[in-house]
């Protein structure tokens, strides 16, 4: 009998490739989306494109804000891989903007996969759940022994959003008798292949660099995964005997924003004139927050190298990561075949 896996979110970037995986591995998929007939017409075409049979896929109407449809959408399902989550490129003014649909949402999706006798539910956190930390000795590698410190003042809301979101998540697993198993992936700024023109933030930053729209680059870096290896460790944390209860980091190696623009003009060379020429100073990208929303995303970033292990996703789960320069090649070479660059 071939076991349903419910995806949150389906309609998402991360969440259409964990889509596609589960259908290359037998599963039959259940997704969720505000609207399902939008939301399978969007999750199939994608999938149709790259190749992948969408037999097994259906979808059903579910709001992360809503009790409404979630008991629909988990009945008859073994596994629960909860994806959806807001990551707008643009920072709310207000913390609880991002922190209440993903906090709230989690618990939401726990509370329904606990009543339909789920076996386990995935989480997608985030790396940003583990590097913000309180005080820590230079050269640190972040592990999942790490938690964000959501006190700070220089942390986004939407570092809040993920870390707060995961630590309810365990809080209710360790709290509630009768809870499903729970597994977290902690994705670093994930790239790679874009499966239609429907982007995420992450992308987003790669079409603005190849549209012109930034002649200078923020100094920062961050830890780098592949969309493809994220999906892969959904599936593969879903059924591991040893995941369950576990947090697992997704990251292989870093970028500078300013080194992405340049592996953009390597892999596009007409875009060389494009994307950024030089780094910005610190103290000019504070002042210029002030008036481009997009920066203040990266203000928590500036004049520092956060590096994290992946140890754990490669010892306990067997996997293997795809260098960071493929990642930030094929999502270039995706977006332009999507002609979005």
């Amino acid at each position: 009998m071939t076991d349903t896996v419910l995806v949150t979110g389906a309609t998402g970037f991360i969440a259409k490739h964990i889509v596609a995986e589960l259908l290359r591995n037998g599963y039959a998929v259940r997704g969720t989306a505000r609207d399902a007939a939008k939301g399978l017409d969007s999750v199939h075409k994608a999938l149709a494109r790259s190749g992948v049979d969408t037999a097994g896929l259906s979808m059903v109407a579910a709001d992360l804000m809503r009790d409404e449809g979630w008991a629909d959408a988990v009945r008859g399902c073994r596994y629960v891989l909860h994806v959806a989550s807001p990551f707008p490129i643009e920072q709310p003014k207000m913390r609880e903007a991002l922190v209440a649909p993903a906090r709230d949402g989690a618990l939401r999706v726990l509370r329904a996969a606990t009543a339909a006798g789920v076996e386990r539910v995935v989480l997608t956190s985030s790396s940003v759940a583990v590097m913000y930390t309180g005080a820590r000795p230079a050269g640190h590698v972040y592990s999942e022994a790490d938690w964000t410190d959501t006190t700070r003042a220089d942390i986004t809301p939407y570092i809040a959003s993920k870390t707060l979101a995961e630590q309810a998540a365990w809080t209710y697993v360790r709290e509630t008798r009768s809870a499903p198993q729970l597994a977290a992936i902690n994705p670093a700024f994930v790239q790679g292949p874009a499966l239609d023109p429907d982007l995420s933030t992450s992308l987003e930053v790669q079409r603005l660099m190849g549209k012109g729209a930034y002649p200078a680059a923020p100094r920062v870096e961050f830890p780098v995964v592949d969309v493809r290896d994220v999906a892969g460790l959904h599936v593969k944390a879903m059924t591991h005997p040893r995941a369950a209860g576990e947090r697992f980091i997704a990251a292989n190696g870093s970028a500078s924003l300013y080194g992405i623009g340049r592996q953009i003009a390597a892999a596009l060379p007409d875009l060389k004139g494009k994307v950024p020429k030089f780094e910005m100073p610190d103290v000019m990208v504070r002042g210029l927050a002030v008036f481009d929303k997009r920066l203040r995303t990266v203000l928590p970033e500036l004049g520092t190298v956060r590096r994290c292990s992946n140890a754990k996703a490669r010892e306990v789960l067997g996997h293997e990561f795809r260098p960071a320069e493929a990642a930030i090649r094929d999502a270039a070479l995706s977006l332009r075949a999507f002609k979005l660059i």
